[in-house]
Formats: C-alpha cells, structure tokens, sequence
C-alpha cells in the first residue's frame, strides 16, 4: 500500500486535523515512516502481539486509543486499506462524511448497494448475515460489516472502559454498546467509498487471472474462503447474542 499511502496522505491531512496509526509489528516500515513524516502519531505491535485469526478487536481498541491522545471531540475509526482507497477515489465525499459523524456519538458508516454489490460473493453473502442479524437485534437495518465508524470521544471512552471485546465481532459490539447505554445518539450514513478495496494490493494476481472479474471469481471457487467468512460471520452473531433485548426466543435444532 506504500504508493496509495504517498498518493492519499495530502487528502488525509487537508480532512483530518490528526492521524493516528496502530500498525502490526511487520508493517511497512517506509509506509509508516511516510505517516509519521505527516505528523500521525504512530504505534507497532510488538512481536507477540500477531493478531490472531478473528482477534482484531484489540488492536482496534489501541487505535482508538491512540487516538484519544490527541486533542480530539470526534474520530473516525477506519482500517487503514479501507480509508486510502475512499481517499484515493472518493476524496470529496471522504471529507463530507468526516464533516458529518459530529452530528451523533457513534455513527455506522455503511455501503450503498452498489458499493455493497462490489465484493466478492464470500464477503457479499456472509455479510449480508451479520447485518440481517444487527437489524433483528438491534432493530436498525444497518450495514455493519464495513468496520468503519465515527465516534465522539466520550464514546470512544466508553467503549474503552466498557466494551471489551478483543474479537472482529466489534463491528457489532461497538454499536450494541452505545445504543444500549444511556446518554448516546446514533447515526448511519451510506457510503461509495466503502466499495471493495482489496483488490488494489493485487494488481498482478488480477492481471494474471485475465481480469478482475476473473480474479473475483476465483475468489468465490475457493472453499476455504467460504469457510473463513462463514466462521467469521459466527464470531459476530455470538458476539450479539449478550445484547438481545426479546423475552421470546425461538431455537431451531
């Protein structure tokens, strides 16, 4: 991602008056010596700290930490391949919804369909589980699953101090929390610039395939991939399950 963080970082300075990055401990170090060079405050893992196969929980958590170091009322939280592409191709609305997640504590940033429509079926039809899930649970019907979130800082501490949880299910949880604690607002905005951003790390494995359709495809054809989203998809719905609020359930076996 090195030529997208040297491309985008004069976007992301103009939009935001801070950055703050939680990098793995074998991140790139010229990309990150690029962020720091723009002022972010920058943070690694240390060697043991590998993130395990769905615990991104905990190092969401030391993000938006790290953040709180700075002098801010509002963060958006987003991973970072995620945020160089909608800063890469969707550098205006980036900066209009920057402007926006100070209308609400926590504010879910989703995809619009068509954004939805541009990942592959593995994430498109796993996903699509986890959301339908969050809206009977939570009674929003919100995409999710895009990670991406706005939070004032006193949300960000709340979730801090009161909402533990160390697993990918935070793109539930996070949300749960807030809206189930006193004192909070909620929003969501749709998004474009939340459309499929992987395949910009994979130039050559799509041009090798003959094409991105082809390449996505390949994707689709692999059981391991299903497998992976399918589980994944699980760690989010058990992670709901402490917040349903309905004195009536029904279990099918």
């Amino acid at each position: 991602m090195h030529r997208q963080v040297e491309s985008t970082l004069p976007v992301l300075t103009r939009v935001f008056e801070g950055l703050a990055i939680r990098a793995s401990f074998n991140a790139h170090q010229p990309s990150l010596q690029l962020f720091a060079q723009a002022g972010a405050l920058v943070a690694r893992g240390s060697p043991d700290q590998a993130i395990e196969r769905f615990k991104l929980g905990q190092a969401r958590r030391d993000a938006v930490a790290l953040a709180l170091r700075r002098d801010c009322p509002f963060i958006l939280y987003c991973d970072c391949d995620r945020i160089l592409h909608w800063a890469e191709q969707y550098p205006e609305e980036l900066a209009q919804v920057a402007a926006r997640v100070t209308e609400h504590d926590l504010t879910v940033l989703g995809r619009t369909q068509r954004a939805f429509d541009s990942h592959p079926r593995i994430q498109r039809d796993t996903e699509a589980i986890v959301n339908h899930v969050f809206a009977t649970v939570s009674g929003h019907a919100w995409d999710v699953t895009a990670a991406t979130r706005g939070l004032s800082r006193r949300a960000a501490e709340a979730i801090l101090a009161g909402c533990p949880d160390e697993e990918v299910s935070t793109d539930v949880t996070w949300t749960l929390f807030i809206q189930y604690t006193d004192g909070f607002t909620l929003g969501y905005i749709k998004t474009e610039g939340m459309e499929f951003e992987t395949a910009d790390r994979y130039e050559d494995q799509i041009a090798q395939a003959g094409g991105r359709a082809e390449w996505m495809a390949r994707l689709d054809a692999d059981p391991r991939g299903w497998a992976h989203r399918l589980d994944m998809a699980r760690v989010e719905i058990e992670g709901m399950l402490p917040y349903i609020r309905s004195a009536d359930s029904v279990w099918l076996s």
